[in-house]
């Protein structure tokens, strides 16, 4: 936790917790240090309401921690569904709903279970694909207006167990840990948990990042950003494409790779890349209008494409992409204004500026202030 702050003075935090070893784990160790901070800290338990079981296993959850002298609320999940990338799903709402639920609480930090072994395991899931992030998960980000911190990134979970049977605590088992349809049970059971991780290369990369990003880029509030550069570092532009696409993750490293190196007219990650004279010159990096999301109903705190929220109801009136019909502002580049939001009602657009905030899900850097 110490390399984690700073928290401020008597700091608030969530836990999430499954009721499975690990975060059962952590809820007790962080009671323990939230104590000594005096500090104040909630267990939020998901129940996702994929199984029969679930319901009461939640409620096990939380008389089990509420004896331990932990406050504990059970956060329900409805209409998740199956099928394709029901994993994806089913962990954006879970992030979601906890995050909405510590805002709601008043903490600032969101605290992870994430031990030792899921840290070698997503290493060896994203390498396999070739993906960015090499060095695995971070200990320390932000998503959703909240901190997310994994305190037990270092930790073997055979240890977290050990510690529990110490403190006679006992906990659920998922049998989603078995299940080997999932690519983490197929690749624990192939020993697939000894991966490296470095974890100085990620602090490095994000440290030069955070630099080139605070000299050269300006992000603007609709939602795409200008570049006073010809070059960068990768994963600096990987974390811009990831902003203005309003995705949960940047580009593979691979296809990151030359384009940083020399920058040009390209599409990439849901994000397109074009030459600009306008805001002093550069490049601007915005929305790939063809990639934006289907338009959604104009309901206050509605999310589309992953990148504005509403903040007011228009009865009757769809939020999606203004399109061709703002190719011809000249205030901001035409690629810019495709991808810009709109109300249309009946199909007509009635507003090119609707009560809309920029909100993608991660900032741009990971490490806004340090110790």
């Amino acid at each position: 936790m110490a390399r984690l702050g700073p928290f401020g003075a008597h700091p608030r935090l969530a836990v999430g917790v499954s009721g499975g070893a690990d975060s059962t784990a952590l809820a007790l160790l962080m009671q323990g240090w939230v104590a000594g901070q005096q500090g104040a800290m909630l267990a939020l338990i998901v129940d996702h309401g994929l199984r029969a079981a679930s319901a009461a296993e939640a409620a096990l959850t939380q008389e089990r921690l509420t004896a331990r002298g932990i406050s504990a609320r059970i956060i329900s999940l409805a209409g998740l569904g199956t099928g394709p990338a029901f994993q994806a799903r089913a962990r954006a709402a879970r992030y979601q709903a906890l995050a909405a639920a510590a805002r709601g609480a008043g903490c600032l930090f969101l605290a992870l279970g994430h031990h030792a072994g899921d840290q070698s395991e997503t290493v060896a899931m994203r390498a396999a694909r070739g993906d960015s992030g090499l060095e695995g998960m971070a200990g320390w980000t932000a998503r959703h207006d909240v901190l997310l911190i994994r305190p037990l990134l270092a930790v073997p979970p055979a240890r977290l167990r050990e510690f529990l049977q110490a403190e006679g605590m006992a906990w659920v088992e998922d049998p989603s840990n078995a299940d080997r349809r999932f690519e983490r049970v197929r690749l624990r059971e192939a020993g697939g948990d000894g991966v490296a991780v470095d974890a100085g290369a990620r602090r490095a990369a994000e440290l030069e990042a955070a630099d080139f990003l605070a000299r050269n880029v300006t992000l603007r509030p609709e939602g795409f950003a200008v570049v006073a550069a010809d070059a960068m570092p990768p994963a600096a532009l990987g974390a811009l494409l990831r902003v203005v696409a309003g995705a949960d993750y940047p580009p593979a490293r691979d296809k990151l790779a030359a384009l940083a190196a020399t920058l040009r007219p390209a599409t990439l990650g849901g994000a397109r890349i074009a030459k600009t004279s306008k805001f002093g010159g550069g490049w601007a990096i915005g929305r790939e209008a063809a990639a934006c999301a289907a338009p959604v109903p104009a309901a206050a705190g509605a999310v589309w494409d992953g990148r504005f929220r509403l903040d007011e109801t228009v009865p009757g009136a769809m939020l999606g992409a203004l399109g061709d019909e703002g190719a011809k502002g000249r205030d901001l580049p035409a690629f810019i204004r495709r991808g810009l939001p709109c109300l249309r009602q009946n199909g007509v657009v009635m507003s090119a500026a609707p009560p809309c905030r920029f909100i993608p899900p991660y900032p741009l850097t990971a490490h806004p202030f340090v110790a």
